[in-house]
């Protein structure tokens, strides 16, 4: 009986965290830090795409452009790492907040992650797919703001139908084309503004610029 009760009892739990709501975000730091310019730190890439950090990094700075924040021009930032003797994504990573707001003066820096990029081939399927995760830091102490993860896929909406062969034709067809046309890049637009735009549940807060700053409802 009461092996019984506690069964019941771990399953009603279940049932209530399944269906209970998605916690949302705490953007208390977010708030009092009111950060104004943003440093994108080149992304740090964990997919087999050698193309994968240059593509994110070209694609970022406009969804926090249009969220209204300042945000440092790509160019700039890696020259400037360059001039430094710093070239790869990883020693980048590595230099202090400290030492960040002190060369480039920024409020806060992004911090991205690709865990995806690339073409995978599955016989019945051909997938262009990025996933990539993001932490805005404070530059001026340190102070994690906010951190988010999205992904987007070039199979999105796909509702085939057809026979076998016309699947595997497909599937061969789409692999070609993806590998042909840098696919990947475009999903990477995709994904970035999934992951960088205001206005969305558990996303960025508005900047400064934006007309929206300050009215972000129920944040």
């Amino acid at each position: 009986m009461k092996r019984l009760f506690l069964l019941s009892a771990a399953l009603i739990t279940l049932a209530l965290t399944g269906c209970a709501k998605p916690v949302s975000y705490d953007y208390t730091a977010f708030k009092e830090s009111k950060p104004k310019s943003i440093l994108v730190l080149p992304p740090v890439n964990h997919s087999p795409d050698v193309n994968a950090s240059h593509s994110v990094a070209s694609v970022v700075t406009m969804p926090l452009a249009e969220d209204g924040f300042y945000v440092f021009p790509v160019a700039v930032v890696d020259e400037t790492f360059k001039q430094n003797g710093m070239t790869s994504p990883e020693d980048i990573r590595s230099v202090s907040v400290v030492k960040l707001r002190e060369i480039f003066g920024a409020d806060a820096a992004l911090y991205i992650d690709i865990a995806d990029y690339g073409n995978s081939y599955k016989v019945i399927t051909s997938e262009a797919r990025v996933t990539a995760s993001a932490k805005l830091v404070d530059l001026r102490n340190g102070k994690v703001l906010w951190t988010g993860t999205a992904m987007a896929s070039s199979n999105e909406g796909d509702n085939n139908n057809n026979s076998l062969i016309g699947i595997l034709v497909t599937a061969a067809v789409a692999h070609v084309s993806n590998t042909l046309t840098d696919k990947s890049h475009d999903v990477a637009i995709l994904t970035s503004s999934r992951l960088l735009s205001a206005g969305t549940p558990n996303g960025m807060l508005y900047g400064p610029r934006s007309p929206n700053y300050g009215k972000d409802a129920g944040r």
